[in-house]
């Protein structure tokens, strides 16, 4: 008879970076693919804090691998929830936004998406471009990974 065993997502094997003037969120980009113009990358996101202004310039796809993932309208206001499991594919195109871990720090993969220019761009409470991150960006942080 086969047991039931309870699993919990181990990160010991993950080394987290940072990125300068992002606080609250951790990174391990695993591949950029130039050519097909794909960025995966596992992000970790502080319990109970928000990061940074946001909007997505790229298509992508998540997976809660730990915790829950809230997402806030620039406004502050929650828009959404997602648990651990969920998977959600994303056009192009949101509004701006920031996210957050729940009780517990969140860990999502991302896989962005059809864009070798700007994939995601930072944005400051008046929506002022602060940054852009780029696939040319991930890759410089894989290679210094």
């Amino acid at each position: 008879m086969l047991m039931s065993r309870s699993h919990k997502f181990d990160e010991s094997k993950i080394t987290w970076h940072t990125l300068e003037g992002i606080e609250h969120l951790q990174y391990q980009i695993y591949a950029v693919d130039e050519e097909r113009k794909i960025v995966d990358v596992m992000f970790k996101f502080a319990a109970n804090k928000k990061v940074v202004l946001h909007r997505h310039h790229a298509d992508y796809v998540t997976l809660v691998v730990q915790g829950e993932l809230r997402l806030y309208r620039a406004n502050g206001e929650l828009k959404e929830v997602r648990p651990a499991g969920s998977y959600v594919a994303t056009r192009v195109g949101g509004e701006p936004h920031s996210e957050g871990g729940g009780d517990e720090d969140a860990i999502v993969f991302f896989s962005n998406r059809g864009q070798d220019g700007t994939i995601y761009e930072i944005l400051d409470e008046q929506m002022n471009t602060l940054a852009n991150l780029g696939l040319q960006d991930f890759k410089a942080l894989l290679q210094a990974q």
